[in-house]
């Protein structure tokens, strides 16, 4: 059963510089909510208990929204305004956080989760994907896949070839429609990526994944990659991808970040609030 989640929140988001300086892309504004909240929800809705958020020192901001604000509320409450107390009610769920001091990777974000984790498969959330369902959610599309075949399971999407080069790609052998076993992976292949399909930011992990990174050397970019412990991971046990049904939008592009809020809650939106 899969409860726990990690978010890894700690970079830099170079992607979305000059307001990354002061604003926290994961706080990016989207229809009125933050950027991760649209993640924690599908979290929430996928059956998941536990969030672990890997913060950096200029994260606090995160931990804020998280929090109660006894001043907000009596303030709305002496106002006659307690209709819009629903609108900063907290998830229901355990909110965690850990610091990563320096961003050495993807890979030792998710290292500091292996206290928190501890001996349960956990789910990994990317906050710059936000994934759409046409029916059910992206994570409970593979924490049910993980439930069958009991393996590291990850999301992945078709993309045109000269996108592959900035994601991770699956070498992939189909298993039945839309579901692979994973042969093999690469990071960001600059040329004969070995598939079309590109990670998409959520995964399914069995906590032997810890072992693998603690073994780790910095890889691409001198960092701990992630990939490098799924591909190493899946050299010793099967591991699987799958094709997510919904609408994918990455934040730290700009095009995607306005399709995204306009598909959201623009004059034609579809997912009006």
């Amino acid at each position: 059963m899969v409860r726990k989640a990690i978010i890894p929140a700690a970079g830099y988001g170079t992607r979305t510089l000059p307001i990354t300086k002061v604003l926290p892309k994961e706080m990016l504004p989207i229809c009125g909510r933050p950027a991760l909240d649209f993640i924690v929800e599908e979290a929430i809705k996928s059956g998941i208990e536990q969030i672990l958020i890997v913060v950096s020192r200029s994260k606090n901001m995160i931990l804020d929204y998280y929090d109660r604000s006894v001043e907000l509320e009596t303030y709305l409450e002496e106002k006659d305004k307690t209709h819009l107390l629903k609108e900063i009610t907290l998830p229901d769920v355990h909110f965690q956080y850990v610091r990563q001091s320096y961003a050495r990777g993807l890979g030792d974000a998710i290292l500091l989760g292996k206290h928190f984790v501890g001996n349960e498969p956990f789910a990994v959330l990317l906050p710059d994907e936000i994934i759409l369902p046409h029916e059910k959610q992206p994570l409970k599309q593979l924490i049910d896949m993980y439930n069958e075949y009991q393996g590291n399971t990850v999301g992945v999407k078709q993309l045109e070839l000269d996108q592959l080069k900035n994601y991770g790609v699956i070498k992939p052998e189909l298993l039945k429609s839309k579901e692979y076993i994973m042969k093999d992976i690469v990071e960001k292949p600059q040329e004969s990526p070995p598939s079309d399909l590109a990670v998409i930011g959520r995964y399914i992990f069995d906590p032997a994944i810890f072992n693998y990174l603690e073994n780790l050397k910095p890889g691409l970019g001198g960092e701990i990659q992630l990939t490098d412990a799924i591909k190493e991971m899946a050299k010793d046990y099967t591991s699987y991808g799958l094709e997510i049904e919904g609408m994918c939008f990455d934040i730290a592009k700009t095009s995607e970040y306005v399709e995204l809020i306009n598909y959201i809650c623009g004059p034609r939106g579809k997912h009006q609030p």
